[in-house]
């Protein structure tokens, strides 16, 4: 029998459509989202009616777009979108199972030899998203404390969560410090296994991990190096073949990770290395293993965007024509880059209230770029984070810049 409430903080009796059910008490929830509110911590997304162009429409305006990863501006290039709606028709919608029971069709094995062929490796496997790749596969590296797992403070939280899920010991060292990778390195020399994680570029800062530097140290101390390239597929190297490629460091890193949802235009994250690293991840990595297929469209779509960096390098040349320009001219009307090397151009505020204040004004003005505050990043560290696109013009960039003289000094940054 259902009555309509329960005198108890520990359960309530709800109405859903026409049953009445019991549900613990979830209210804890709504607290946390209202301090989160309190503090203007809480996410708001925007909502876009077209596709994620460089102009595009954003809760019904036309958009300059600053904050997308869409690097190559390939989202909606011909070769991508007709890849997928070819393979659609040919295959489905779906693949029907998880990769390894039923849902391996020829065409995602075509894309990952092509990733393969791209990288320069030996082989490659493609997961769900970049996120499943570190979820997955760090914790299959490492067995327990007779381990160590050394990471860069500022790894994105996709590692964090990686590492979190082994019983290995934990090391940190400074951002790109490595005196200090060197020193945890010689404290834990005992150890069996060492994995030394970074981020390719930083998602914040869009600086480079040293990596030519770490390989030398792992090399040292016998050390495993995984390397998260999500920010550099695309963008680093020859014709954006990534951090590796850029140092030219191939056959040095034990595991070099990406992702196709950003520079690459698609959806899914990448493992490029030796076969017997794609055999391992194939054979023990749960979120590679247990996630469902993805679509074939979505596979003919990750092959043609790499297909079409191969191909076509106007569009890795543009991004960085765009990127030096950019960050030049702001340099020049006095804004902070702080340390960026790449595409990803944070414009420093210190103040969360300034770097809200510049994200509103220029939402006003119709171009998005966001506020990057606490706790993303340190209390006197926020920034507007702006990213390019090889889709934008010359007079997008010159429109945004002209913006941002005029609102830098009502705020006190130029």
């Amino acid at each position: 029998m259902f009555i309509s409430s329960i005198s108890s903080n520990r359960s309530t009796n709800v109405l859903r459509g026409s049953v009445r059910v019991m549900v613990a008490d979830t209210s804890w929830m709504s607290k946390r989202f209202d301090e989160l509110q309190n503090q203007g911590l809480d996410w708001n997304p925007p909502t876009l009616q077209t596709a994620n162009d460089a102009k595009c429409t954003i809760d019904g305006k036309e958009t300059i777009m600053l904050s997308a990863n869409n690097y190559l501006n390939l989202t909606n290039h011909p070769k991508v979108m007709n890849a997928m709606i070819s393979a659609t028709k040919k295959y489905g919608s779906g693949s029907g199972s998880v990769r390894a029971i039923a849902g391996t069709m020829d065409i995602h094995l075509e894309a990952e030899k092509k990733v393969a062929e791209f990288k320069k490796v030996e082989s490659s496997l493609i997961y769900s998203a970049g996120y499943t790749v570190n979820v997955g596969l760090i914790p299959t590296l490492v067995r327990g404390p007779q381990d160590i797992i050394i990471s860069d403070e500022l790894n994105h939280g996709s590692i964090i969560d990686g590492v979190r899920l082994t019983k290995a010991r934990r090391g940190v060292y400074a951002h790109n410090d490595m005196s200090e990778l060197e020193a945890v390195l010689m404290q834990n020399s005992d150890a069996e296994r060492k994995l030394i994680i970074t981020d390719g570029v930083f998602s914040m800062d869009g600086d480079i991990a040293p990596l030519d530097e770490i390989t030398k140290l792992a090399e040292e101390y016998d050390s495993m190096v995984y390397v998260d390239d999500c920010h550099g597929e695309g963008v680093l190297g020859n014709k954006g073949a990534g951090i590796v490629d850029h140092f030219n460091l191939q056959g040095k890193v034990h595991f070099e990770t990406g992702s196709f949802s950003k520079a690459l235009g698609v959806q899914g994250g990448i493992l490029a290395g030796t076969e017997e690293v794609r055999n391992h991840a194939l054979n023990h990595s749960r979120s590679w293993l247990l996630s469902g297929s993805q679509p074939p469209g979505v596979a003919a779509a990750q092959k043609a965007a790499i297909e079409v960096l191969m191909s076509e390098p106007e569009h890795h040349s543009r991004l960085w024509d765009n990127t030096n320009y950019f960050r030049k001219e702001l340099q020049s009307l006095g804004f902070d880059t702080g340390v960026s090397e790449t595409p990803i151009i944070p414009i420093m505020c210190g103040e969360s209230l300034v770097a809200k204040q510049l994200s509103n004004e220029l939402s006003q003005e119709n171009v998005m770029a966001g506020a990057i505050v606490f706790p993303m990043v340190s209390r006197d560290k926020a920034r507007v984070r702006t990213q390019m696109s090889a889709g934008l013009t010359r007079d997008d960039l010159d429109n945004v810049l002209h913006l941002l003289e005029k609102i830098g000094p009502r705020i006190n940054l130029i």
